[in-house]
């Protein structure tokens, strides 16, 4: 697709398993959180899409998919994929970065293959494969947005996700797109990528500042509750609302000249597919698939927006 753009770094390694024992059956462990989100729920649809499509395509595999509401959760379901079924690999896309470090690791020293996905852990090296959006950018382009759009400055309120390594670098490359912009950030708080919470963010934001002009909601669900906190407060200051990920109800108010969504910027679920499939390569095949798969990040506008709107999708 003409707006991912993929990054293989690393060393080349031969496999995860070799071609002698490719006629044994090998297990894939996918560790991924619930449905708590939109995206997580897109994420949630393209795993099993992925799997469901790939045990057909390769019968020497085998798939163990589980789905975590919370980080503790998440621990005690790889740690009986290992126990209970011997996983050769491990994709996991982590709830939270620090809780999951140590149980990853311990999964990568027993000698599995390790993919991580998205949600980076908090020591680096540990992964054989890495694979997500491009999340400097995605902040780059949110705040390269927010400069242009607002020429004289003004003054935001920002929400961020659950504290991960990519929320960190989202927030990073966007302070670092508005630096010299006459663009103020009053006030910053942790949505957690949730509707109600962000709700209640707003809330507070809303009545901690009487002046607003714009809000880096920096994810679709998380705006959904921003704009239902400032309907709620009846607050008109508010000019407009910058989410992200491309839900597709967000990217219709783009495409619809919605002026409070006047753009989105892209951070594709399906990533999820993406790194379970180089996964499968690797376990039976001599295809070097160990490094970084990057997909970039896009900014939908009115002109575009048409090629990333699918209605029937989840997410």
């Amino acid at each position: 697709m003409s707006y991912m753009r993929a990054l293989l770094t690393g060393a080349a390694v031969a496999a995860l398993g070799t071609a002698a024992a490719a006629q044994d059956t090998q297990v894939i462990g996918v560790s991924i959180p619930a449905a708590t989100h939109g995206w997580a729920g897109g994420m949630n649809f393209h795993a099993q899409e992925a799997i469901e499509r790939l045990e057909e395509v390769y019968p020497q595999l085998d798939f163990v998919l589980a789905t975590a509401s919370d980080p503790g959760q998440q621990v005690n379901d790889i740690e009986d994929m290992v126990a209970t079924r011997g996983i050769d690999a491990l994709v996991v896309l982590p709830f939270e970065s620090e809780p999951l470090t140590a149980p990853v690791q311990a999964v990568k020293e027993g000698g599995a293959w390790v993919t991580v996905v998205d949600r980076g852990l908090s020591v680096e090296g540990i992964e054989d494969l890495y694979v997500a959006g491009d999340n400097p950018g995605f902040g780059r382009v949110s705040g390269e947005y927010m400069a242009e759009k607002m020429p004289d400055g003004g003054k935001i309120v920002v929400l961020r996700g659950i504290p991960t390594t990519i929320d960190n670098e989202r927030v990073e490359g966007f302070e670092s797109a508005i630096e010299g912009s006459g663009i103020e950030i009053i006030g910053m708080e942790h949505g957690n990528w949730n509707r109600d919470d962000s709700f209640n963010v707003m809330q507070d934001f809303l009545s901690k500042y009487p002046q607003i002009d714009a809000v880096w909601a920096s994810d679709d669900d998380m705006a959904v509750g921003v704009l239902a906190a400032i309907d709620a407060a009846g607050r008109d200051d508010v000019q407009f609302v910058l989410g992200g990920a491309g839900m597709k109800e967000m990217v219709k108010r783009v495409m619809d000249g919605d002026t409070m969504i006047p753009a989105d910027v892209t951070y594709p679920p399906s990533m999820i597919a993406t790194a379970i499939e180089l996964t499968a390569v690797g376990m039976t095949s001599t295809a070097p698939v160990s490094g970084t798969f990057t997909i970039g990040s896009v900014l939908i506008t009115p002109d575009n927006a048409e090629s990333f709107y699918f209605p029937d999708s989840p997410f």
